[in-house]
């Protein structure tokens, strides 16, 4: 059926509540909407099912896609939307699997966060699970990402199920797959699911049942302080010096915000018991909101989100300044500059080094620094963890993008009885320490930060002077990211047809930078510039294309797993701050010129 074909169907189906078909006739003379709803399936992309909400397909030229970790789209009527049919569809293939791999009793968990629809689309994933035989734990209300992680591990189920699209805009949402580690779904599992999801090519196939009858069968279990209490007893091992918090308590001012998301009660919490005394959440964004009335885009990655926090900042002469995004995995952060006065901002990349250096620094004086230990980086993240790494004599292992492979190696770890884990971390705002979970985790990278800002100004120090003794030890690393937005059928194919050309038209140079090789994930190939020779990448396959360059520089372009755009990381090394940032603003020239599609 083409895309119109879909739309009537979904009109005429019996089997679409009347909710449903009225949101569809409202859009029955806007052409273009019918077909961004149902062009396609919503994809089941890099982090899960994540996406519009709404009924439809996008809405109907295709189906919103079970991709390799989940789904994420705009909520709303369709097949390329997020709505009860697009998640139990979803699930109805991932409980073929379950019962595939004999799982069903070790059940899984299920946790979402304060998105519109939320709760929903968790009780319908809950009872398609229960209804194929399949035991479900359901938090009882919202909570972060990370802990759903930690939940998995705890009650030893098979899988797990968060419904949250992260730091996207408040009409998306998303449905984020884990497995029995505790991290999201990775080869084989994820094209594994994929495979089943693909077969429920009729939603006459997909399972429920009421929920009244699943918890009479003991199939549909509620969760809540239990795991929390444990959850949190977790997050406080991982500080390395609690006194040093306690000395610094009332010396040491906070300002958070959750960004009308989960992070408020677990991230209080945490402060709270380690010692931290004065700690102030921005009163106009402390409630879960769906809506996320005070930001246009909940994503501590944007300074437009710490607007309302940086002036509690001057009000209370804060020290760090903190946000976490709707599902409490990434972490954004401002520090004072007590020289200027003015509150810096800090990329993923900087506060990540900031933590990675002071666990490795204090568990090697402390001698509590495990034996062969290793941290973990994404492939798009800053060249400084490798010069860490080294001077600590610690193992650094790049994977790809997405820190589900960061779970992975965790997992890869314990099995081989390799190296011990101590840190990991990607560019995008997400890291973790410890292993308690097997995702980033922004509540941990809360608390630790702020053990090492207390830390610091114990040294008359603030985040900002450390970060520049950093740069000053190790080198003035920077690191930038660009997008472009190419929406609906037409966007995608635009897309592919880029990474087509960028592959048929490998560049000797980009901008001033000569390119030493080239890795393509793709075919798992590098390429090497200067003589052809190829060997393999020895990471899985990836529509990714990484360009080796001179004068310890590089980049990368990838297409988002998660939102319609085309990604551009750049990376360089200067001789101080604004050779750094002169350098990086060439390269991102130079780059983006070879996309340009004018």
């Amino acid at each position: 059926m083409n895309y119109k074909d879909t739309y009537n169907d979904w009109l005429q189906n019996p089997y679409f509540d009347a909710a449903t078909k009225e949101e569809l006739r409202a859009i029955a003379d806007d052409e273009k909407e019918i077909e961004d709803r149902f062009y396609t399936e919503l994809q089941f992309g890099t982090a899960g099912l994540r996406g519009v909400l709404g009924a439809g397909t996008n809405r109907f030229y295709r189906q919103l896609e079970f991709g390799t970790g989940g789904l994420r789209g705009v909520i709303g009527a369709g097949t390329n939307r997020m709505n009860i049919y697009t998640v139990r569809q979803a699930t109805q293939g991932l409980a073929n699997y379950i019962l595939a791999q004999k799982g069903q009793d070790k059940g899984v968990a299920i946790a979402y966060d304060s998105r519109i629809m939320s709760p929903e689309f968790a009780k319908e994933a809950a009872l398609c699970l229960n209804a194929n035989g399949i035991k479900t734990y359901r938090f009882t209300s919202l909570r972060p990402t990370p802990e759903l992680s930690f939940a998995v591990r705890n009650l030893g189920c098979i899988a797990g199920i968060v419904i949250t699209a992260s730091h996207n805009p408040r009409e998306y949402n998303g449905y984020k797959v884990y497995w029995e580690d505790g991290a999201q779904i990775t080869p084989p599992h994820d094209k594994n699911i994929l495979a089943e999801v693909a077969k429920v090519t009729s939603f006459d196939l997909v399972k429920t049942m009421d929920e009244v009858k699943a918890k009479e069968a003991g199939l549909y279990q509620e969760i809540d302080q239990e795991i929390d209490d444990a959850y949190m007893a977790e997050l406080k091992k991982q500080s390395i010096h609690p006194e040093v918090i306690s000395e610094m308590a009332k010396d040491f001012t906070i300002v958070y915000t959750p960004l009308h998301g989960t992070g408020n009660i677990p991230v209080r919490r945490v402060l709270k018991e380690l010692g931290f005394e004065k700690v102030y959440v921005v009163p106009e964004q402390e409630r879960p909101d769906g809506n996320f009335p005070t930001v246009a885009y909940p994503n501590p990655e944007s300074p437009k989100a710490f607007e309302l926090a940086l002036a509690l900042a001057k009000k209370v002469d804060a020290d760090i300044v903190l946000a976490t995004d709707p599902d409490a995995d990434r972490l954004g952060v401002y520090c004072k500059d007590t020289k200027s006065g003015q509150y810096v901002s800090f990329t993923g990349n900087m506060s990540g080094m900031l933590i990675a250096e002071y666990i490795l620094k204090e568990r090697t004086a402390t001698g509590t620094m495990p034996q062969d230990p290793a941290l973990v980086e994404t492939i798009v993240t800053t060249d400084m963890a490798k010069v860490i790494a080294e001077a600590y004599g610690v193992k650094l292992i790049e994977v790809l993008t997405g820190f589900k492979y960061i779970g992975e190696q965790i997992r890869l770890f314990e099995e081989n009885h390799t190296y011990h884990y101590v840190f990991g971390l990607e560019e995008s705002y997400g890291c973790l320490a410890g292993t308690y979970a097997r995702d980033k985790d922004a509540c941990v990278a809360v608390m630790m930060l702020c053990e090492v800002a207390s830390w610091y100004k114990k040294q008359g120090k603030t985040l900002w002077d450390a970060m520049l003794d950093m740069y000053e030890t190790y080198g003035y690393f920077k690191e930038g990211l660009e997008t472009i937005t190419l929406k609906g059928m037409d966007g995608a194919e635009q897309i592919q047809q880029m990474m087509a050309d960028a592959r048929e038209n490998l560049p000797q140079a980009i901008g001033d930078y000569k390119v030493l090789a080239v890795r393509d994930y793709k075919t798992d190939l590098r390429i090497d510039m200067a003589d052809g020779s190829k060997s393999p990448t020895g990471l899985p396959t990836s529509n990714v294309l990484y360009y080796e360059l001179e004068d310890h520089a590089w980049c990368c372009v990838r297409p988002s797993g998660t939102e319609p755009k085309i990604k551009f990381y750049f990376g360089v090394k200067g001789a101080s701050l604004a050779d750094a940032e002169d350098k990086l603003e060439d390269l991102t020239k130079g780059m983006m010129a070879l996309f340009d599609r004018k």
